[in-house]
This record gives structure tokens, sequence and C-alpha cells, in this order.
């Protein structure tokens, strides 16, 4: 079933006020900037449809202009969450999801919020330190520049990700997966492409065997991204912000993907962070030069100085 229906016209007459009245946002200053490495890209922002390069006004502005807002991220690298803060900031959604909190503590969060936690306390309260995820203190910021919003998780419990690698995305999903598209087979040529990435991201060292099993359990997360964002701009009554991967915020086959198939009528925007040195992705494949890439913006940074190689743990 479709999470989100028609609204009656007075309801929807309501929400776009709400929505008109939080697209100014609290004063804000100038997006983060960073120390320059001499990479011509960095710090560009890239317009994917219109082949050029915008201001982080613009940004701003196109951002504003719909229903669901979509900004990825290298998870461990602080620009990219200083400018998700600051987009939030100027956004003002009245939901924010996340792909690092847990849906099964949205609940908790509710709770907390109306007997007065603050933004800045809700990791703690929901244990992020044993989430797995960088540090609290990267992701704070993003949590209170949305104010007041709805907090909503796409996080995906260990043992769901487990049914879909061997059982499939549409196994573990469960109701309403043949709306997400989750009981079809991927075409061979999309199979065979996200697969290959699979394994790329794993720096060639899944087996191939085991790719299938990941692509379901990506599809799987994908869709539950979706329906967290879903979440937030319906329960929060207005325009809403999902925080994920760069991954997951591919229009080709990310959450924008399964929003698209969900509730069609909703407009959606996505954002890469993509850095031009020492990031996990490949720049060539993002440049404006090829295109720009599986998002509708593109924002190049630098990388993180210190990091080393990621592959260097699955060695």
């Amino acid at each position: 079933m479709m999470i989100a229906c028609c609204r009656a016209a007075v309801l929807t007459a309501v929400l776009a006020t709400a929505a008109a009245c939080s697209m100014a946002g609290p004063p804000v200053g100038p997006p983060p900037s960073e120390v320059p490495i001499g990479h011509p890209l960095q710090g560009v922002i890239w317009d994917s449809r219109a082949q050029a390069e915008i201001t982080p006004e613009t940004l701003v502005a196109r951002l504003s202009e719909v229903d669901i807002a979509i900004l990825g991220e290298i998870h461990d690298n602080p620009v990219h969450h200083e400018r998700q803060a600051w987009l939030v900031g100027r956004l003002q959604p009245r939901g924010l999801a996340f792909e690092m909190v847990p849906e099964a503590s949205e609940r908790g969060i509710a709770v907390f919020r109306a007997q007065g936690g603050e933004a800045g306390e809700i990791g703690p309260a929901i244990g992020w330190d044993a989430l797995g995820w960088p540090d609290w203190s990267l992701y704070a910021p993003i949590f209170e520049a949305a104010g007041d919003a709805v907090i909503t998780g796409g996080g995906v419990e260990r043992v769901q990700i487990i049914r879909a690698i061997r059982e499939g995305a549409a196994a573990a999903y469960g109701p309403g997966a043949v709306d997400a598209g989750l009981e079809k087979a991927l075409p061979a040529s999309d199979q065979a492409v996200l697969e290959a990435e699979m394994i790329a991201a794993h720096c060639d060292l899944l087996p191939a065997s085991a790719a299938p099993g990941m692509v379901e359990a990506q599809r799987l997360r994908d869709a539950r991204f979706a329906l967290a964002a879903l979440r937030a701009q319906d329960g929060g009554g207005g325009r809403a912000v999902l925080i994920t991967g760069n991954q997951h915020a591919r229009t080709d086959s990310g959450a924008p993907a399964y929003l698209a198939r969900l509730e069609p009528e909703l407009s959606v925007l996505s954002l890469g962070q993509i850095e031009v040195i020492g990031g996990q992705n490949e720049v060539g494949r993002y440049d404006p030069a090829s295109g720009g890439g599986p998002y509708d913006f593109i924002w190049f940074s630098g990388g993180v100085p210190g990091r080393g190689d990621p592959c260097d743990a699955f060695r």
C-alpha cells in the first residue's frame, strides 16, 4: 500500500503554506569551505540536468522546490556533513530521514523530543556509539539544523539484511514489496553493473558468488530509506530531507528510484558529494566532462587527510 494518499484540498493548502513559510529558514551564513588542494573541481557544484556549474544559493533554491531532497555523503568526510547541516539549515525541512538511524528508534526519538530532549542529544539517547557510524559530533549539527523536524530512520536490522542476502530483498521487505518493485528481478545488464560495483566497493575482495546477495541487501536498504523519507515527508507535513551515503542517493538505482515507484507524484532531487582526491569513487565517472553522473547535482570536495587506504581493513 502506498505511504501517502491524495490529500484533501484544504489539507493540501495548509501544507503548502507551511512549506512556503519554512522555505526561507533562519539566517544562515555562507556554506562551509575547505582548505584548497589545487584541484579545479574542488568546491564546484554541478547541475547534471542543465550541464552547468551553479552556486550554493542556486542549489538551495532548486532543492527548495521539491517534496524530498536527498543529500548524499561519504560517511567519514567532515566537510560533507558540514554542507548537509548548512543545507538543512537553509531548507528547514519539516521531516528529516537518516540512513544511520534505526527505524526502531523513531518512536523513542519522538518521545525524547516531546519530553524536552535537545536535538544535539539524540545520538547518545539512541546509543549512537554502538551503531557503527562515524562519531556523533559529525552528525549532531545536521540534527540541530532541522529544529523541530520529525526524525525518521531507515536503518535496517542485521537479521533483515541477512534474509535479503539469502532469500532476496522482497522476502526481507515484507508487505509492500510489490509496490516497491522488489519482487521483480533487475534487468540482466543492470544486475551485472550493480554486482561489479559491489565487488569494486569491497576492494575487489568480494567473491563473485556473493555479489548477487549483496545487491539484494542493497535493494532492501534503498527501498527502506525511501520509506523513511516518505514517513518524514508525510509525518512532518511538508518538505523532507534524506541523509544517506552517495550510493543510496543515486537516481538510477538508489532511494530516488524507489521513491519514484512508491510515490510518483512527489518531486525528488538528489545531491551526491564526490571527493576529487582520496575518494572511494573514481572522480572521472562523475566529473562534468563525462556528463555528471547518477545525481541531479554533484558537490565536489577534497578527501579526508590521513584517511589512508580504506581497503587495508578488508585485506
